[in-house]
């Protein structure tokens, strides 16, 4: 011990030396002399060249010229820059240039020990740091600091936390090494951190401000073993406990109010932050954002939240803190989760885009994703042309987007670069792209990239599981399940019965039902009721269906009721239906589905008074049916089309087309299905009335451009296909003789030589 504190009182004399830094350019002077241009040129224009490069050319005068003069303290500041600037290759050869002049031996000096064992634990040379520790003798409160932050950092807490119990036996603690530990305790077992707080109530530097502010962040962050309330409630009981409260504490305290749903917490918060006279600054803008996203985004309405946010974005601006790029990123992503309010994310990108990171980028590829893919596509080339490197995050977003495209091509395109990137095995892309696959058509691939993985988890079985359901493979999805080395949870058995309901396996399904609960403890949810009314409903068991509902232990929703109207029109059963109906038409009385199942169903009945009667309900509430729209691509454009087709630029040319087209469908045995048209048209004009549908329109525009070769052509439509138009598409893949692929808002269609994958039991 008395070594240690002679040593300590060594390092502390040193320190306050200023010729340390004088010293190390003393190099310079030497380069100078010598005539060296390069170095005459740095001392007369010392702002032209970075320090980085300060220290390569002292390093290279030391190591040249084997300056007899530099001294421990000349070379603790050379380690120190090293460590500084991220040189493990330097500082390891300065190492090594120290050793031969002590001939290999350790130095007894403390205060150049320190610095080189902080060096490598910078540089994440922690075997080395912890080699040189074990072979000092002499150590004080620095050493141990250096090499425990260097554990926390490198994120390896349990090294971190058996160095700081070792210390313990010699030092006590302080308030330095305990941030540190606390620091890696976050993302480690819970008991440590407790740990370590009783440790401080103890030594009694809980009242530290940088003690209180890392253990509420470690509070905050903690949600190991299913503790995150109580958690939540250690952060806020050491929060208020605090005589002194800094920014970070408040930032702390808000950004960990996010992990909890509680976006009124930190509202609040921020406003007795203020009111403290505290004041805000960058990080607070962003934590506050977030925490107000984390939770208000669960709402696709926005509600409160969303106005949180714009309230928050003026400030911003007042602030100016909006023109940092981190606040516009928040922000983005806010609009984006909270409503989709693209148009908002769109203005904010183009006021920061020639200065935003590849996060910022990232941002708004995400926002889009879903609402427009087209453009987010476009993005992400600019991305690239400005020279950004795509990271994980960045890949993972954009394969959301190509999942909403027609063709395959720009998730192969995405794939590729993934596989340059070294990220090909990575778990999380790799799911995504079963997804993007699955969503494009082309099942075959999200098989080739699942049969790739080397290790899954539980969201790549479930995302295996949705690419068969879309697809109407129910069999395959079953047999995959068998396979799964994972416990499932909710939303795999969302999966397993809805292919289940695409491909008529009822008992299947009812097997699977009863075992969420029985088997695996997991209740069902409203998704698990709708797709078990669908299973039911299908195949004709309405009045079970009808039961099942009358049991639920929560209040259907607008997917089960329509599941029930559809399984009604599909079998004739008036009453149940009207009641179906009602109940959407309360739950959404702007929306047609209700009324447009009930028309429809009148019409399939021969009813058409009545159907006349539900349009003209629907008019007077002022509710417009949703329009038929499909899209297609030809060439590398993605040509949309609505039902009637009249804006589009080619239309004469497509009638003509489609004409003839019909002509000879009709001799293949086409006869149209004018039972859904409206009853007060001749027959001649119902059947026009049908030919134009959007699928009809963009299968005929593709056959005009080039769809009379091999290539399979696919169609997305954005409503269930009719069954006028699904007989069309059936006869047509005969009579082109090629794949037809159709995805419509419930599943995949694979017509191939007049039969579709569904079997007709859409």
């Amino acid at each position: 011990m008395q070594c240690s504190h002679q040593c300590a009182r060594a390092s502390l004399r040193r320190r306050r030396n200023p010729t340390v830094l004088c010293r190390l350019y003393s190099s310079f002077s030497i380069a100078q002399s010598a005539g060296d241009p390069s170095a005459h040129h740095l001392l007369a224009n010392p702002s032209a060249v970075s320090t980085r490069d300060h220290l390569l050319r002292a390093l290279t005068q030391l190591f040249a010229t084997n300056d007899a003069t530099a001294d421990s303290q000349t070379y603790a500041a050379l380690f120190h820059l090293c460590a500084r600037h991220q040189c493990p290759g330097q500082g390891l050869a300065l190492h090594r240039h120290l050793l031969c002049k002590t001939a290999g031996e350790v130095p007894d000096d403390v205060f150049l020990n320190n610095h080189i064992v902080n060096m490598y634990a910078k540089c994440g040379y922690m075997d080395r740091a912890h080699k040189l520790f074990d072979e000092m003798r002499c150590r004080n409160h620095v050493t141990w600091s250096v090499l425990i932050s260097g554990y926390a950092q490198w994120g390896r807490g349990e090294e971190c936390f058996e160095l700081f119990a070792d210390m313990l036996v010699e030092n006590a603690a302080n308030e330095f090494v305990v941030v540190s530990v606390l620091s890696s305790c976050r993302s480690s077992d819970r008991s440590r951190g407790e740990q370590v707080h009783a440790l401080t109530l103890k030594v009694a530097i809980d009242s530290s401000v940088y003690v209180g502010n890392s253990l509420i962040s470690m509070y905050s962050k903690s949600r190991a073993g299913g503790f995150g309330e109580v958690h939540r409630n250690e952060a806020r009981r050491v929060f208020d406990s605090m005589e002194y409260r800094n920014s970070i504490t408040w930032n702390s305290m808000i950004a960990g109010v996010q992990f909890g749903d509680m976006e009124g917490e930190a509202v609040y918060l921020f406003i007795k932050m203020r009111q403290s006279g505290i004041e805000f600054d960058r990080t607070t803008i962003v934590a506050v954002i977030s925490a107000v996203c984390a939770s208000a985004g669960q709402d696709a309405t926005g509600g409160p939240g969303l106005e949180c946010c714009r309230q928050f974005h003026c400030l911003a601006i007042k602030s100016s803190f909006i023109l940092e790029v981190e606040v516009a990123t928040a922000l983005m992503k806010a609009y984006s989760d909270i409503r989709g309010e693209v148009a908002d994310c769109y203005k904010l990108f183009k006021e920061h885009g020639s200065r935003g990171d590849v996060i910022f980028w990232t941002s708004m590829i995400k926002a889009l994703s879903d609402h427009d893919p087209e453009e987010s596509f476009t993005l992400f080339r600019g991305l690239l042309r400005e020279g950004m490197r795509p990271d994980r995050y960045t890949f993972s977003s954009i394969l959301k987007a190509c999942a909403g495209l027609v063709s395959e091509k720009h998730a192969l395109m995405v794939h590729s670069m993934v596989a340059k990137s070294g990220l090909d095995h990575d778990t999380a892309l790799s799911n995504a792209l079963i997804h993007a696959y699955a969503r494009c058509g082309c099942l075959a691939l999200s098989e080739h990239v699942f049969d790739l993985m080397g290790s899954y988890d539980l969201v790549s079985w479930n995302s295996m599981l949705k690419a068969y359901a879309l697809h109407g493979r129910g069999k395959e999805a079953l047999n995959l399940f068998s396979q799964m080395k994972v416990l499932p949870d909710s939303a795999t058995f969302v999966a397993l019965l809805s292919a289940c309901s695409h491909t008529g396996l009822v008992e299947d399904g009812i097997g699977l039902f009863k075992s969420m609960s029985e088997k695996y403890g997991i209740h069902p949810q409203l998704d698990h009721y709708a797709c078990m009314v669908d299973i039911l409903g299908r195949a004709g068991r309405v009045g079970d269906a009808w039961e099942l509902i009358e049991g639920m232990p929560m209040q259907p929703d607008s997917i089960v009721w329509s599941a029930l109207l559809a399984s009604c029109r599909k079998h004739g059963i008036k009453e149940l239906a009207d009641m179906a109906a009602g109940k959407l038409r309360e739950l959404h009385p702007d929306r047609s589905l209700g009324y447009v199942q009930i028309s429809n169903m009148h019409c399939l009945g021969g009813r058409f008074d009545d159907a006349v009667l539900i349009r003209k309900e629907m008019e007077g509430a002022r509710v417009r049916k949703e329009p038929g729209l499909s899209w297609v691509q030809v060439g590398k454009q993605i040509h949309e089309f609505a039902s009637g087709g009249r804006w589009h630029p080619h239309i004469k040319k497509i009638y003509a087309e489609l004409d003839s087209f019909i002509r000879k469908l009709k001799e293949l045995g086409y006869v149209p299905e004018t039972r859904l048209a409206l009853h007060d048209l001749e027959e001649e004009h119902r059947e026009e009335e049908l030919y134009y549908h959007s699928e009809k329109l963009a299968l005929v525009f593709a056959v005009m451009n080039g769809g009379r070769t091999n290539d399979t052509i696919k169609i997305i439509k954005n409503i269930r296909i009719c069954v006028d138009c699904h007989n069309f598409m059936k006869l047509s893949s005969e009579l082109l003789q090629k794949e037809i692929v159709l995805r419509d808002s419930n599943r995949f269609h694979h017509f191939c030589a007049k039969v579709c994958s569904c079997d007709d039991y859409w």
